[in-house]
């Protein structure tokens, strides 16, 4: 099962790719780290309707 733990809101879409493409060279270790600061609990955003 999938879950959305995390996100963020661009005004652009050429900076939201530019965003992807340098997230994409993070460490893992990085990546869990950001998503532990918007949702420590990785609850599903999605499902809580928090995004949309």
């Amino acid at each position: 099962m999938e879950k959305l733990v995390w996100y963020e809101a661009h005004q652009r879409i050429t900076a939201a790719i530019v965003r992807e493409k340098q997230l994409k060279e993070w460490k893992r270790a990085w990546k869990e780290r950001l998503i532990r600061e918007m949702n420590p609990e990785w609850k599903d955003l999605a499902a809580e309707g928090r995004i949309g």
